[in-house]
């Protein structure tokens, strides 16, 4: 009764999460709706979209005001979250059935977008979810017990991302500009980029695990250097940093290095997320 009672912090989470070449994120939902920052979400296309509005009413689950945070985890051969909030398991249970999912004892398994995607799901505590889209009927089941040791080291912010470099080498899905700034940090054993609200912005903090002090320095030069070059071209062109765009984000980032760690910093102006979240 202890143990299931304890919260489910961030890093009790991380430790239920696949590992390996795997981008995780960490959403916490009630402290983004204190700080006014979720209502930013309100114009986004998922709160509109027709069969959303559908779950909703069948499950009695809105995320805007039902979700306190969720973990997900994009591995190699799937998706996995874990969610806190208020859940009305009966109405959830009885959704999957409806939508030609089974449910046995408390796993329950819907047909996702394709043959290679199954969602399963099921309770982890009564105010916890476990979620998989994956090959695999009994993905969620995974997620129920952590590894053994101790919790990780995880940053201090409602938002955050953790990833090896070697994601960054594709470069598809990089807001413009930003890559040339991924290809410095894709040689990099963990990138963690962490969002934290100062006043009526965000804060988007790097932290860059480099292999050597020396692969670190060279790092925060390179990405200093990229930074200039960005300033110096919008001035080329007689232009101003938009912070409405990524290049006011871009060109206002700081660096430095530490011991075998780049930290660097990039304010982001509510006009920036607001034009980005279709609300501007």
């Amino acid at each position: 009764m202890w143990y299931r009672s304890r919260a489910l912090t961030p890093a009790a989470c991380l430790r239920r999460m696949p590992q390996g070449n795997t981008l995780v994120l960490w959403i916490d939902f009630a402290e983004l709706r204190r700080d006014g920052f979720l209502s930013l979400l309100a114009g986004a296309k998922a709160g509109d979209d027709p069969e959303y509005q559908v779950f909703v009413r069948e499950t009695r689950f809105d995320y805007m005001q039902d979700l306190d945070s969720a973990m997900a985890a994009f591995a190699p051969d799937g998706n996995y979250f874990l969610a806190k909030g208020r859940f009305d398991w009966k109405s959830i249970r009885a959704y999957a059935q409806s939508m030609s999912g089974n449910c046995l004892n408390s796993l329950c398994r819907v047909d996702g977008s394709g043959p290679e995607r199954r969602i399963s799901f099921l309770p982890v505590r009564p105010d916890v979810m476990a979620i998989a889209a994956t090959p695999d009927d009994y993905a969620a089941l995974s997620l129920t017990k952590p590894r053994p040791g101790p919790d990780p080291s995880v940053p201090s912010a409602p938002v955050w991302m953790a990833f090896p470099g070697a994601l960054l080498k594709s470069g598809t899905n990089l807001p413009e500009g930003a890559r040339s700034f991924a290809r410095i940090v894709e040689t990099a054993p963990s990138i963690t980029l962490a969002f934290v609200p100062q006043g009526d912005q965000l804060s988007a903090r790097l932290d860059v695990r480099c292999n050597t002090g020396q692969s670190a320095r060279d790092a925060a030069s390179q990405l200093t250097e990229v930074t200039r070059l960005v300033r110096a071209l919008l001035e080329r062109e007689n232009l101003k940093p938009n912070p409405a765009d990524a290049s006011g984000v871009l060109a206002a980032g700081t660096f430095r290095a530490e011991g075998a760690h780049v930290y660097g910093n990039w304010p982001i102006p509510r006009e920036y997320l607001q034009r980005l979240l279709g609300n501007g």
